[in-house]
This record gives C-alpha cells, sequence and structure tokens, in this order.
C-alpha cells in the first residue's frame, strides 16, 4: 500500500484502515443529505439548501475521495490529465457560483429535478477535487499535492468570498424563497458557508503543506544523523599516520 497525504497525521494509525470506513461514512452522509428532511425543507429555507451542499462538498466528496485515493479504484491512476487540482478547483468554483446565482438557485429550490442536478453537480465537482489532490501515482503524487494546496487555498477563497457576500448582504437576495425565508435565514446559510466552506478547504490545504513539509525535515534529520556518526568514527592507525 502505497502512503497517502493524509496519513501522515497520525503515523499510528494505518491508512488503509481510514479507507476501510471512509466512503461507507461519505455514502451515508449524502444518504443522510438527500432522503432525510433536508430536501423538503431546501425550497423553503435557504440556510436548509446551503446544509445540503456544504454536507455534500466539504464531508462527503473528501470522505469517499479518501477511500479512493491511492486505491485500485483511484481514477486518477487511469486518467491523470483529467484531475489536473488547479483546472478542478476552476470547475468547482463555476459550479458553486452558478448554482448560487438568483436564476439557477432559485430552479433548484422549486424543482426537484434540477435540484437533483445540483446536488450531483456539487458532489461531482468536489470528487473531482478531492480526488486530483489525493489521488495519483506514487511518483507523482507530493507534485500533484503541492499543486493542489493552491487548488484547495483557492476554493477556500472563493466559498469564504461567498459565504461573506451572503452573510452580509443588507437584503434578501433569493426572492422565490418560500415564505418562511427571511435576512436572518440567509445570513445562516451564509455563515454556514463562511465556516464549512472556507475552514474546510483551508484545513485541507494545511494537511497537505504539513505533508508535504514533515519529509523533509525527517531526511534533514537523517542526514545530519549521518553526518554525525560520520564525524565520531574513529579513524584506523593507518590512516592516522598517513595524515
Amino acid at each position: 500500500m502505497s502512503a497517502r497525504p493524509w496519513s501522515w497525521l497520525d503515523g499510528r494509525v494505518q491508512a488503509p484502515r481510514v479507507a476501510e470506513w471512509a466512503p461507507a461514512t461519505g455514502a451515508g452522509v449524502l444518504a443522510a443529505v438527500w432522503l432525510g428532511p433536508l430536501p423538503p425543507l431546501a425550497s423553503e429555507l435557504f440556510a436548509a439548501h446551503m446544509a445540503m451542499h456544504i454536507a455534500v462538498v466539504c464531508v462527503a466528496a473528501p470522505l469517499i475521495a479518501v477511500g479512493l485515493a491511492a486505491s485500485r479504484f483511484d481514477p486518477v491512476d487511469g486518467w491523470p490529465l483529467l484531475f489536473s487540482p488547479l483546472s478542478a478547483a476552476l470547475i468547482e468554483l463555476v459550479v458553486v457560483w452558478g448554482w448560487h446565482a438568483p436564476g439557477p438557485h432559485e430552479a433548484a429550490r422549486s424543482l426537484p429535478a434540477v435540484l437533483a442536478l445540483e446536488q450531483a453537480t456539487f458532489l461531482g465537482a468536489g470528487l473531482l477535487l478531492w480526488l486530483s489532490v489525493l489521488g495519483g501515482d506514487r511518483s507523482t503524487r507530493r507534485e500533484r499535492a503541492g499543486v493542489g494546496i493552491l487548488g484547495l487555498l483557492m476554493t477556500s477563497m472563493h466559498m469564504t468570498l461567498l459565504g461573506v457576500l451572503l452573510t452580509l448582504s443588507p437584503r434578501v437576495l433569493y426572492h422565490d424563497a418560500g415564505p418562511a425565508a427571511d435576512l436572518d435565514d440567509q445570513r445562516l446559510g451564509g455563515l454556514m458557508m463562511l465556516i464549512g466552506g472556507g475552514t474546510v478547504y483551508l484545513i485541507g490545504g494545511l494537511m497537505l503543506l504539513g505533508w508535504l513539509l514533515r519529509p523533509s525535515t525527517r531526511q534533514a534529520r537523517e542526514d545530519a544523523e549521518r553526518a554525525a556518526a560520520r564525524d565520531v568514527t574513529p579513524r584506523s592507525p593507518a590512516r592516522e599516520r598517513a595524515s
């Protein structure tokens, strides 16, 4: 089993153990979001709709990607060119901001078929980004993770910006919402985006950065120990006479 970028968190926990429960947990999150009470509430409450979005892209997608990455089901191995971290981040930016434009957003909240399409694109964009960051062949994983840091930080920034806009807006932006929708509801949804979306991707980027830096630190320590061992190794009498 090849090393995975997220396995640096705890050397005592083997990566295969995480891979066993992560996809099932992600699938459970999707089932709870899509089959639970949130879809009916989403037509009336902006915050309920935002909760679906955050749960899909910030919880379910990374969990499923963790299970697929570096496994025999990792799609990045077969199609590495389709999984560029920066391209995936740009695609997610278009998907997130596109569905939060007034027209598409209001259609998703009023038509079940459009809501299903929206949620499917959220999941697809989330999986594309997280797999682009975590997956791929072992020989290129460090380079992919390095670019992935930029992709995750960029995603954190634009989700934070969207959350701020929704939270600080002085008026309701979506006029086709249900009668229960109001400015406080919109601000609650904005806080979900700000805290959930901004924070999860930021943490992911910092985790990757730690994974990239830790082997370098370890290698430097090992090199220093080898150099010190050479310095204290006693020289033979023949070498001493020659010197």
